[in-house]
């Protein structure tokens, strides 16, 4: 199953894999889709180690590189110094503490120098430094989220010859990322894991491919070829999956999020500020329902800040469950869309990419099927 954005970017499969795990980019890739590494997790210095790693794993074959680009981020954080994280309030400390004791994970700094790393990198120069390193890679695509490419992104992009492509949750947004320069759009309906907007795939995609005159990939919601077949069947060219790779074998998911995961329904995720800031879907937790309701929280930041905060005290919660304590394991939250109710068994990242293809050939099987003048008995 071939469609034009599979010639433009020599893949086999309009399939574009977007995983933080190094692994499943290049198994997705050399199965014949397009992996695309999310770079926010790295510094420049791993970002480039993970690069060359995936540029000898894949023999040529095309993959990209996902940076995240806030339209907006808070203000008190803007155009600070060496310490980003004296921004974050003494009240928004207390209460992680206060969550650290009644759940007996344990003392320590909420906000660790990884967590300042994190949050600078979701800056529009911290977001340009990865970008550099990038382009010094043969990647195909570098992909800007949650906001339109900085002018310098889309410039350095194009004097490489790298297409930009840019995620949106309206349709508004996706006509902002094309007049941005954006040469590919991945309409993200709200039930995908991540930073989503509130209009579901099945609406969203049909009205962006109407909107704009590049090439749209459908995102959310997606994890088979059924699923896929909708997909084209809306108009989009191929999809953009990440959900799914969290239960592979390959992926980066810690053992107790990967149980919980397999054990989740489509009713166990929460669209929600309390881990970056900004509404992302992710598995419902003691950790979001305390943020969101309980009587001491001070409410959730605004981006960065309360994505240093998170990141810093859920890696302390994430190595605690996986030592066994429980009231961690209660905290412990990822990013995750409601598919994940179909995310049931462990599978290789390249058997899943042969499992979409060939429920996509079924799907449109059986919509010949239905489209036949022959008589069925």
């Amino acid at each position: 199953m071939r469609t034009a954005i599979c010639d433009r970017f020599g893949i086999d499969l309009p399939l574009f894999a977007f995983s933080h795990c190094r692994d499943v980019v290049a198994a997705v890739t050399n199965a014949g889709g397009f992996g695309v590494l999310g770079a926010v997790a790295y510094s420049p210095e791993q970002l480039d180690t993970e690069l060359t790693w995936i540029d000898e794993h894949v023999g040529g074959r095309p993959y990209g590189v996902d940076v995240l680009v806030p339209g907006k981020i808070d203000v008190s954080a803007a155009g600070r110094g060496a310490r980003l994280a004296d921004a974050v309030p003494d009240r928004h400390r207390d209460f992680v503490a206060h969550l650290f004791a009644k759940y007996g994970v344990g003392g320590g700094e909420a906000v660790s120098a990884f967590a300042e790393g994190v949050g600078r990198r979701v800056t529009a120069e911290g977001a340009t430094g990865l970008v550099d390193v990038a382009l010094k890679h043969p990647i195909g695509l570098i992909a800007s989220a949650l906001g339109p490419p900085p002018p310098e992104m889309v410039g350095k992009a194009r004097q490489a010859g790298v297409p930009v492509a840019a995620l949106v949750g309206t349709v508004e947004h996706a006509r902002r990322q094309v007049a941005a320069g954006a040469d590919l759009i991945v309409a993200q309906g709200s039930e995908a894991g991540g930073h989503t907007g509130e209009i579901s795939t099945m609406v969203l995609v049909p009205q962006v491919v109407d909107a704009v005159d590049v090439p749209v990939l459908a995102a959310g919601g997606i994890a088979d070829g059924r699923q896929m077949a909708a997909a084209l069947a809306l108009g989009a060219e191929g999809v953009w999956c990440g959900s799914v790779w969290l239960t592979t074998q390959e992926a980066e998911t810690p053992p107790v999020i990967r149980e919980k995961m397999l054990a989740a329904t489509s009713s166990d995720t929460v669209r929600s500020r309390t881990r970056t800031g900004k509404p992302a879907r992710q598995l419902r937790s003691a950790w979001t329902q305390e943020w969101e309701s309980a009587p001491e929280s001070p409410g959730p930041l605004p981006m960065p800040l309360q994505m240093m905060l998170s990141e810093g005290a859920l890696a302390r919660i994430g190595r605690a469950a996986e030592s066994g304590n429980p009231g961690a394991r209660e905290l412990a939250t990822y990013f995750v869309g409601q598919v994940v109710g179909q995310l049931n068994q462990v599978k290789p990242a390249r058997q899943v990419v042969y499992d979409m293809a060939e429920e996509l050939a079924a799907a449109v099987e059986r919509l010949r099927a239905v489209t036949s003048d022959e008589p069925r008995g």
